[in-house]
């Protein structure tokens, strides 16, 4: 496995010893935090698993499949994929297209980085408002899914969670390509 570049590397959760300050701090919580969401993820991609398994088994050798199971694979669905997302961005899992980028002076480079993630956060953070106001909204005129009466709202809410971890995660990304920025001023 290739060693990733420094600032791809993923928040550590300690740098030094003695380095206790505020954004270190910040950087261990939002790990911590991501992670738990990771292994929320997980467990919903293990019960939309099983769930299609049951399903299977019940239409080929009990002719009756599980009420309502592609509903509950749907809202599985959102919660392996949304509360994963925190983690793939710690771990820079996403795509990114810099083939460009790589030709480029270090100073331009460290400049555009900084920009993408401060867009990046502007993203998120106008992502969970708007989930945050869509749940409201759901909840309040009671949405409910077809044949299981599944609320919508709580998974909403699960989200608009999600893209408030993953700005985090970008602020304390944003903070290191800020500084890697003002270093490229520095002699």
């Amino acid at each position: 496995m290739e060693k990733l570049p420094p600032e791809m590397e993923p928040l550590p959760i300690r740098e030094s010893e003695s380095d206790k300050g505020i954004l270190s701090t910040m950087d261990r919580y939002i790990l911590v935090l991501s992670k738990l969401l990771f292994w929320v993820a997980g467990a919903g991609l293990i019960a939309m698993l099983l769930l299609v398994v049951a399903d299977i088994i019940g239409i080929k050798m009990l002719s009756r499949p599980v009420p309502g199971g592609i509903e509950i694979v749907s809202f599985l669905a959102v919660v392996a994929i949304g509360f994963a997302i925190p983690q793939v961005q710690v771990l820079h899992g996403h795509v990114a297209v810099d083939f460009v980028l790589e030709k480029w002076p270090p100073r331009a480079r460290a400049i555009i980085n900084a920009i993408t993630v401060f867009l990046s956060v502007c993203l998120m953070v106008l992502l969970a408002y708007y989930s945050f106001k869509y749940a409201g909204k759901l909840r309040r005129t009671g949405e409910v899914s077809m044949t299981q009466k599944i609320p919508f709202y709580p998974f909403v809410y699960g989200l608009a969670v999600c893209w408030v971890v993953t700005a985090l995660v970008l602020i304390a990304q944003f903070v290191k390509a800020i500084a890697k920025a003002a270093k490229t001023w520095t002699p």
